[in-house]
C-alpha cells in the first residue's frame, strides 16, 4: 500500500513535466561574431588590396572671376523656391511647371505650388494608351516634352502640390524607377501576348503607379472653396494652355514652319513646333526675358564647359570660338548626337556681363545642388548666351512674348 502511494506520488510529479510544451517565436536576424568579425576583416583587407583609379573626365578651367555666379547678379522674374526631381527622368514636368506657376504670378499675382507628378501620372496614363494604340512601337520612357505639360492641363486639369505629392511611406524625393520597371514589364507582356485591351491596360498602369506615388484626388479644397483639376485650372489659376508655344530652331527642317521635333522624348510626334532661324531664336529669348517672360528650355547639359562645380555653362574656344557658333555648327552637333535633348529647365533671369548675355537657369535636377543648401545659388545654373545658342534647342513661351514672330508663319 505504502509502495503504490509513492508510485502515485511520483507519476504526478512527473506527468505535468510532460504535458509542458515549447514555444517559438520570429526575432529580427543580428550579425554575429562570423559577420562582424570575420567577414568584417576579410571585406576591409580586400578593399585595401584593391586598386582603385577615380574616374577622370575632361573639362573646361573656368576664370570663375569673370563670371556671374551669384543669383543677385541676376534680374529674374518671380518665382517659387526651386524643388528637386529626386531621382525621377521627370525634369520636363518640373522646369515647365515652375515656368507656368511663374506664369500665374506674371498674370494674376496669385503665388500657388502646383503638384508636379500629378502631370507625371497623367502623362503615364497617355504614354500607355500610345503603346496599345500604336500596338507597342509607341515609346514608353520616363522623358517627355515641355509641351506635355499643357497637353495633358486641357485633359486632365492640374492640382495644388498641396493636393497631391506623390510622395509616400515619408519620402522627402521621388524615386520612380521601380515603378516605371514595373509598368514597362507589364506593358511588354501585353505585348508578347497581343492583349490590347486599352480600359484594361490603363487600369493596371494607375494601380502600378497608386503603389507607388498613391493615387490623385477627384477633387481638393483650395481657400475653403472645393475644386476638381479642370476647375482648379479654369477658375482659380485661370491659364489658357493654347497661349503656350514652342519655339524649335534646328537646321533639318523649313524654318517659318510649324514642324515635328525629332526626338524620342517627342513621343507623339507632335508638329507644333515654331522652327525659326538661330538669330532670330537667340533675339526671342534675350526680349523676352527682359519684358519679363520666362520659359522652359531644353537641350544639352553634358559639355565640357558645363561645370556642376561652378554651376557655369559656356563654350570653351578649343571647342568652336564664339564668332563660328551659326546654324550649320547647332546642326551639325544634333545631327552626329553630341547635342541631344538632355534636361529641361527654367530660364528666369538675366544679366549682362563684357558684352554677352548670362541667364539664370532654376534646374531641379541634382547636378546644381553641388554646394549650400542654403546658399541663395543652391538649384541654379549660370549660362552664358554662347552655351544657349550652341546647346539649347528649344524653349516653351506665352505667345504674347513672341507675337512679332507669329505674324511670319
Amino acid at each position: 500500500m505504502k509502495r503504490i502511494s509513492v508510485l502515485f506520488v511520483a507519476l504526478t510529479t512527473i506527468i505535468p513535466v510532460f504535458g509542458q510544451r515549447d514555444k517559438a517565436e520570429f526575432k529580427s536576424y543580428k550579425p554575429g561574431y562570423y559577420q562582424n568579425s570575420i567577414l568584417k576583416d576579410v571585406r576591409f583587407v580586400e578593399k585595401k588590396l584593391k586598386k582603385s583609379e577615380s574616374e577622370k573626365r575632361m573639362q573646361m578651367v573656368q576664370n570663375t572671376q569673370e563670371m556671374p555666379l551669384k543669383v543677385s547678379d541676376y534680374k529674374k522674374v518671380w518665382t517659387n523656391p526651386v524643388i528637386s526631381q529626386g531621382n525621377a527622368g521627370s525634369c520636363w514636368a518640373y522646369s515647365t511647371i515652375s515656368f507656368l506657376e511663374s506664369e500665374v504670378y506674371r498674370i494674376h499675382k496669385k503665388k500657388v505650388k502646383l503638384s508636379e507628378v500629378y502631370t507625371v501620372y497623367c502623362e503615364y496614363i497617355e504614354k500607355a494608351k500610345g503603346f496599345v494604340q500604336s500596338r507597342g512601337e509607341s515609346l514608353f520612357a520616363q522623358g517627355s516634352e515641355g509641351n506635355a505639360v499643357t497637353r495633358d492641363w486641357k485633359k486632365y486639369g492640374t492640382m495644388p502640390y498641396s493636393a497631391y505629392s506623390g510622395l509616400l511611406h515619408g519620402r522627402k524625393h521621388h524615386t520612380h524607377e521601380k515603378m516605371y520597371q514595373e509598368m514597362l514589364a507589364y506593358l511588354r507582356s501585353v505585348k508578347e501576348r497581343n492583349a490590347w485591351n486599352e480600359k484594361e491596360v490603363v487600369s493596371t498602369i494607375k494601380e502600378i503607379m497608386n503603389y507607388h506615388i498613391g493615387e490623385p484626388p477627384a477633387n481638393f479644397k483650395v481657400n475653403g472653396k472645393t475644386y476638381t483639376p479642370k476647375t482648379y485650372l479654369l477658375k482659380y489659376l485661370k491659364i489658357n494652355p493654347d497661349n503656350y508655344l514652342e519655339i524649335l530652331s534646328y537646321k533639318q527642317a523649313p524654318y517659318w514652319k510649324q514642324v515635328e521635333y525629332k526626338v524620342p522624348d517627342n513621343w507623339w510626334h507632335s508638329k507644333n513646333y515654331y522652327n525659326i532661324p538661330l538669330e532670330d531664336f537667340m533675339k526671342v529669348i534675350k526680349d523676352a526675358i527682359k519684358n519679363g517672360y520666362s520659359m522652359s528650355i531644353g537641350g544639352d547639359v553634358s559639355e565640357v564647359g558645363f561645370l556642376k562645380s561652378t554651376q557655369a555653362a559656356v563654350i570653351p574656344t578649343f571647342d568652336i570660338p564664339w564668332e563660328y557658333i551659326d546654324e550649320n555648327a547647332r546642326q551639325f552637333r544634333f545631327s552626329n548626337h553630341t547635342t541631344t535633348d538632355d534636361h529641361g529647365m527654367h530660364l528666369v533671369g538675366y544679366t549682362e556681363k563684357d558684352g554677352k548675355t548670362w541667364f539664370l537657369i532654376k534646374d531641379s535636377s541634382s547636378g546644381s545642388r553641388n554646394n549650400d543648401e542654403n546658399a541663395p545659388e543652391f538649384g541654379y545654373y549660370f549660362f552664358r548666351e554662347d552655351y544657349v545658342k550652341l546647346k539649347m534647342m528649344g524653349f516653351t513661351v506665352h505667345k504674347d512674348a513672341v507675337k512679332d514672330l507669329l505674324k511670319k508663319f
